[in-house]
């Protein structure tokens, strides 16, 4: 049974390096996803009050039979539990729901910087991580300027920033960035927000060379350049196929192959909307 490896986090703990994402799947979907899951050898479930489905995620957990210390639980708060103090009653549902005494990574769903909020909700984040509810705290589809600004006003780097990234939305500037303060990079939609990614030649190329799918492929880049990857997917093929990727090393002539599907830097999610 394969089993992602570990990458330390800026607080000591630590991440596996790949992941199961959950949205869209509903209660019932994602219960079954995370029993399956989880008996392949996942270790690391994401999830969102946004995604509705923390309810299904802890059935899931519950079913699998699997440790809870063996596991990487992540959960998200959105714009209805920014300001002082609302995180509290946030992280409270959701533990509620996911039926956890704590979970291990916390994050912001957006900055939403027109609404001024994130600076006295990380605030927040730093009192729950220090009562034990949550292990580690973190940050979703923050740009470094409001990385500066949460630098200079509170006191806990954020341990992990989720954004969306694959080899068409590389974001080198802000992965360099979030390398630089000791921020591990955490990809959402690692194979593309849509198939698009996945039916590009040079991919099928690449995974006709390791005998790999084009999934595979991006999987490893991402493996690769050191950051976080969290697939979402229902299949339970996929998800076999997901965490089959530790058994190979791209070249640098794929690698440089790889670069060529860079869309521009204006492709993806603005952090100023929600996103996902």
């Amino acid at each position: 049974m394969a089993q992602a490896p570990l990458i330390e986090l800026n607080d000591g703990h630590k991440i596996p390096q790949l992941g199961l994402g959950t949205w869209p799947l509903n209660d019932v979907q994602v219960a079954d996803a995370v029993v399956e899951a989880l008996s392949q050898g996942y270790r690391h479930i994401d999830t969102a009050v946004k995604y509705g489905n923390e309810k299904g995620v802890g059935e899931g957990i519950r079913k699998s039979g699997v440790d809870r210390k063996e596991l990487f639980i992540t959960t998200k708060l959105d714009g209805e539990f920014q300001g002082a103090g609302r995180a509290v009653e946030g992280l409270d549902g959701s533990l509620q729901r996911l039926g956890l005494e704590y979970v291990d990574l916390l994050l912001i769903h957006w900055p939403l910087p027109r609404r001024g909020e994130f600076i006295s909700t990380w605030k927040t984040f730093e009192k729950l991580q220090a009562s034990g509810k949550v292990r580690s705290i973190g940050v979703s589809n923050f740009k470094p300027a409001h990385l500066d600004q949460l630098f200079h006003e509170t006191n806990v780097v954020p341990a992990v920033n989720q954004i969306q990234v694959s080899p068409s939305i590389p974001r080198p500037a802000a992965r360099a960035y979030n390398e630089r303060h000791g921020i591990v990079t955490e990809s959402y939609s690692p194979l593309g927000a849509s198939s698009d990614l996945l039916n590009a030649p040079v991919l099928a190329s690449i995974g006709e060379k390791y005998g790999k799918t084009p999934g595979q492929v991006v999987l490893r880049w991402h493996v690769q350049q050191g950051l976080v990857a969290i697939p979402k997917t229902a299949n339970p093929q996929r998800m076999r196929e997901n965490l089959d990727v530790f058994d190979f090393d791209l070249d640098q002539d794929d690698l440089s192959k790889l670069q060529t599907l860079d869309a521009g830097p204006d492709a993806g999610v603005d952090s100023d909307v929600q996103g996902h």
